[in-house]
């Protein structure tokens, strides 16, 4: 196949199963987490000659997945449909000062429900991995999104009032009668009552929270003396164990700077992992009984276990559906609005990532687990 095509310049910028653990008695005080994973090896599959020949099929790339979730009676609860308009897309509306990136219309939200389907096989059908008793009555999900992880945790907890908040009312009209979404910002002060929930579920909050620890300590307040938080996160960066991704991949030299530079630009982080920013956040809050799980997600289908590859497959629909959405208010905010290149080099990420296996690049991106239980 022939090489990539030089990227234009882009302006420069500065520099499983749930794992099995012996339970521990409840210290006094919170202790450092218990790293577990039971992932599979995530080694790329010998590549055949056809293979060579062959680039990803983004072409189903927009499917929605379970569109048998919206069941049931009840309507969602909201009151803003304030959108901001950007670029013909929209975003969440300016009641809310929070400097979130992505765009909460059909083509994201598209892609955060491809995105719940390939983390729920990443866990093996499991919606969380923290040890959520099966007479749980009150389930809280931060940043909703879709809905969707709300409205799977209401079918498996029927007897249980699951509450999903998000800054847009992006839910379907018609869920479980035991599911309810509202309008709420995470970042700012929590009105939920103390030792009110029993499991408090956070995911891929990358690029909402400036402040961690305060988030973490909310959900800490609000939880019920032997309830459990969940928080799931993402770094943004895309690395390579076989050092595939080379200097002059567009990965390397517009990807992976454009969110280190967001970071700084924004003062929000979107490697929330290697600055360990939930850990020390489960740390100061109290949290006792904490565990910290640690997965590969890799980016297209190239690996060779069959359950990973799958995953694979599923991140990279996810991205390719929706680079415009993931990309264009940092842009903006790192290189300029009116900076020209970005329609093309986004041509040559969504090139250089429908044609992964074939070039034999072997990107992901790492995932962590982390979940605590608030002592008695």
């Amino acid at each position: 196949m022939a090489d990539q095509p030089a990227a234009p310049s882009a302006p420069s910028a500065p520099s499983a199963p749930s794992p099995s653990v012996s339970p521990q008695p409840a210290p006094a005080a919170a202790a450092a987490a218990t790293v577990v994973s039971n992932q599979p090896q995530l080694v790329a599959a010998p590549q055949t000659e056809e293979e060579a020949e062959e680039d990803f099929d983004g072409s189903d790339a927009d499917s929605a997945l379970g569109d048998d979730l919206a069941s049931s009676t009840n309507s969602i609860t909201s009151s803003i449909y304030e959108y901001r308009a950007i670029k013909g897309r929209t975003y969440h509306s300016e009641k809310h000062d929070s400097k979130y990136f992505a765009p909460n219309d059909e083509q994201q939200m598209a892609s955060q429900d491809i995105t719940h389907h390939y983390l729920t096989i990443l866990l093996e059908d499991k919606l969380f991995l923290a040890p959520v008793k099966e007479d749980a009555e009150k389930i809280l999900d931060v940043g909703t999104g879709t809905g969707i992880w709300a409205i799977d945790v209401g079918d498996q907890f029927p007897n249980a009032e699951v509450t999903g908040t998000d800054l847009s009312p992006t839910q379907p009209v018609w869920v479980p009668p035991n599911v309810r979404f509202e309008i709420d910002d995470c970042t700012k002060e929590w009105t939920w009552a103390s030792d009110n929930f029993d499991f408090i579920h956070m995911r891929y909050l990358f690029g909402a929270i400036a402040d961690w620890d305060a988030l973490i300590a909310q959900a800490y307040r609000c939880c019920k003396p032997g309830g459990w938080v969940q928080s799931c996160e993402l770094d943004c960066i895309m690395v390579s164990d076989d050092d595939s991704i080379k200097e002059d991949s567009i990965i390397s030299t517009f990807w992976n700077p454009l969110w280190r530079e967001l970071s700084k630009k924004i003062g929000i982080s979107f490697m929330v992992l290697e600055e360990k920013l939930q850990n020390k956040g489960f740390e100061a809050a109290g949290f006792v009984d904490v565990h910290e799980a640690n997965y590969k997600i890799p980016i297209g289908g190239w690996a060779q276990d069959p359950k990973l590859a799958e995953i694979g497959e599923y991140t990279v629909m996810a991205m390719i559906n929706d680079l415009d959405g993931y990309t264009i208010i940092p842009w903006n905010i790192v290189h300029g609005e009116d900076t020209p290149g970005y329609r093309e080099t986004i041509a040559f990420l969504r090139r250089e990532l429908k044609t992964l296996k074939s070039r034999g690049i072997h990107p992901y991106m790492t995932a962590r687990y982390m979940y605590g239980r608030k002592p008695l």
